[in-house]
């Protein structure tokens, strides 16, 4: 059990040492020993609700009203209200890219099908073509053109034997008509007619010629190369075919593919934003008080952040930027420990605090929390819980002190810390003898504070210790 003792009885003890020390010899005798910490103390609730932008997409955020610092609310009140015009509109436009992409996709997609239901079609189309241009190409290399210029020819030699005939006839004619010393008029238009018919003849033999020249020479050639690069050129257009399908059908899918990851990008974005958009107003979910700033980790912090939370202002996103303290959350106290205190205080340590400007009305408090790691500053945070008298209303944030014992006993030897040295056996301290000479007697130190050391052996009450 810890018994606490009286700020009179360790003033009093500690001038009685100091007295001692003056002439540098003290008489050993038992006498009370506590280790006290004074320590600055803010008044901060043990429950809050922050709140925070989440701005999953959206981080302009402007404030349209806020509710003012320290207003007592009612759950539903509303406490922040940001102007929703921009991210409204900004929703609209999503909205209308996403029906686009959902166009667009289906339009892909049908491409798609389409590609791949017509390329075996077309494929096809494009062999059979090659085929018969080299099988034209064959025929009339083989076998047409020969027998195209021989039908040339043939005709050629026709005309000439037609002319031949002709001629002949019309020799027979004039001869026979000769005979009869008489060419009456019937005769005379029977020669006339064959004589045409000569003439005909010749000039029809005149053009098989040219056709047959013409045939030979530039026709049948002709023919040749048209055939041959008909050829070439539809083998050219199934193999580009053929290599370029399988492009054509995986750059489609390509497409498509980056097509709907696009519109999940857009989805997802538009889900944020509509995500983002439930956050322009906050309303307290219980009753309680607002604060601007941060209660948070044992501080209230406020700075630069609480300057944007004034109408117009923009807080800063994904991070907390003011507080509700609910009605029904325990006011604690939060300090930060030095190290030697934060060592010292055990997990029942108890102790008496008071608010600032009423030191009249102490509380009983006690230790609930230590964080085991120093902040950035070296101290620890620590919690205490609060008995607080009736009547007494902290309000957040308010300084108080708190006066806990660490440790204390009512009969101990206690000596100046500067009366020990220690050396490879550990601590000693001089010790006048009767005869007075001095010894060093080894001692085994207890608890340590104030320049002030508890001796737990080696000492007895009545010796004398000389203090150097």
């Amino acid at each position: 059990m810890i018994r606490v003792l009286s700020p009179i009885s360790v003033v009093m003890a500690a001038a009685l040492v100091a007295h001692a020390a003056q002439s540098a010899e003290i008489t050993i005798e038992k006498r009370p020993f506590a280790i006290r910490h004074s320590i600055a103390a803010t008044a901060l609730p043990g429950e809050v609700v922050l709140l925070e932008l989440g701005a999953a997409a959206w981080t302009d955020y402007e404030i349209m009203r806020i509710a003012p610092h320290g207003s007592r609310v009612s759950k539903g009140d509303v406490l922040v209200a940001f102007d929703p015009e921009k991210i409204d509109q900004k929703l609209h436009d999503t909205r209308k890219a996403n029906d686009k992409s959902a166009h667009e996709i289906a339009q892909a997609a049908l491409d798609l099908k389409l590609l791949e239901q017509t390329t075996p079609q077309r494929l096809e189309a494009l062999r059979r073509a090659a085929s018969e241009a080299s099988e034209e190409n064959s025929y009339f290399t083989n076998i047409r053109r020969k027998a195209d210029a021989e039908a040339a020819d043939q005709k050629l030699k026709r005309a000439e034997m037609f002319l031949e005939n002709q001629r002949e006839e019309l020799r027979q004619l004039q001869k026979m008509y000769e005979a009869d010393d008489l060419t009456e008029e019937t005769e005379e238009i029977i020669l006339v007619r064959q004589k045409d018919l000569v003439q005909a003849a010749e000039f029809d033999f005149r053009m098989q010629q040219l056709a047959q020249k013409r045939s030979h020479e530039v026709l049948l050639p002709r023919e040749a190369l048209k055939l041959a690069d008909a050829e070439r050129d539809a083998a050219i257009a199934l193999a580009k075919y053929e290599q370029e399908a399988p492009i054509a059908i995986a750059r489609k899918k390509l497409e498509l593919e980056a097509l709907e990851i696009a519109a999940a990008r857009e989805k997802e974005s538009l889900a944020k934003l509509e995500a983002d958009r439930k956050q322009f107003d906050f309303t307290a979910p219980a009753d309680g008080l607002f604060y601007h700033g941060v209660i948070e980790n044992g501080r209230w912090t406020t700075g630069d952040a609480v300057k944007s939370l004034v109408t117009y202002g923009k807080p800063a996103a994904r991070r907390p930027f003011a507080t509700l303290i609910p009605a029904t959350a325990p006011m604690n106290l939060a300090a930060s420990l030095k190290g030697d205190a934060a060592g010292q205080l055990g997990p029942d340590a108890a102790g008496v605090a008071w608010l600032a400007g009423r030191e009249d009305a102490e509380f009983p408090v006690k230790l609930m929390d230590i964080n085991p790691a120093p902040g950035p500053d070296g101290q620890f945070s620590a919690t205490f819980s609060a008995q607080w008298p009736e009547g007494l209303n902290a309000a957040p944030a308010s300084s108080a002190n708190i006066s806990v014992i660490a440790y204390q006993t009512p009969d101990a030897i206690v000596l100046p810390s500067k009366a020990l040295q220690s050396d490879t056996a550990g601590w000693t301290v001089a010790v006048k003898l009767a005869d007075g000479k001095t010894e060093r007697r080894p001692v085994k130190r207890g608890r340590v504070f104030n320049d002030e050391c508890e001796i737990l052996s080696g000492l007895e009450p009545g010796q004398v210790v000389v203090v150097p």
